[in-house]
C-alpha cells in the first residue's frame, strides 16, 4: 500500500486552483490513491474572513464552507488519481446529497476531513465525506463532482 503523508499546503496548491480566501485545506494528512481515501485538516481561526459577518457575536463556521472544504479534499484526491496537474482541470460540484450538520464548528477548532471515493472516474466522481472536530462528527455528506 502506497500512502502519502503530510502533504503541505504548497503541494496542495500545485493541484487545486483555489487560493486565499477560498482554499480551505491546511494539510493533507494521508492520501491513499489505491483505496481512494484521503484525510486532511483545516485549522479554524477567529481571523477567518467569514466570522466578520456570520454571527459576529456567536461566530460559527458556515455549513456551506464546511461542505466546500470537504469537496476540496475530494477534488484533490480526484485530480491526483487522474494524474492531472495544476491548471489542467478543475473539479465542480454536480450535487450534494445526504448533507447533515451535527455539531457547530467554532474558532479554535481543528477540522479533520475523512473523504472516501465511492465511484471515481477520470471526468467525474462521487465521494463520501465526514468532517470531525475532537473525534465527533460535525458534518457529513455525499458529493458528486465533474472534472472540466
Amino acid at each position: 500500500m502506497n500512502v502519502e503523508r503530510d502533504i503541505d499546503v504548497l503541494k496542495v496548491m500545485e493541484v487545486l486552483p483555489h487560493r486565499y480566501p477560498f482554499l480551505f485545506i491546511d494539510k493533507i494528512l494521508e492520501l491513499d490513491l489505491e483505496n481512494l481515501k484521503v484525510k486532511a485538516v483545516k485549522n479554524v481561526s477567529i481571523n477567518e474572513y467569514f466570522f466578520q459577518g456570520h454571527f459576529p457575536e456567536y461566530p460559527v463556521m458556515p455549513g456551506v464552507l464546511v461542505i466546500e472544504a470537504m469537496a476540496q479534499v475530494g477534488a484533490y484526491m480526484m485530480l491526483r488519481k487522474a494524474g492531472f496537474t495544476k491548471g489542467e482541470k478543475t473539479v465542480f460540484f454536480a450535487s450534494i446529497e445526504e448533507a447533515k450538520f451535527r455539531k457547530q464548528i467554532l474558532p479554535g477548532d481543528q477540522i479533520v476531513f475523512e473523504v472516501e471515493g465511492i465511484n471515481i472516474k477520470r471526468n467525474s466522481g462521487k465521494i463520501k465525506g465526514i468532517a470531525k472536530v475532537n473525534e465527533e462528527i460535525a458534518c457529513e455528506a455525499v458529493l458528486l463532482a465533474v472534472v472540466r
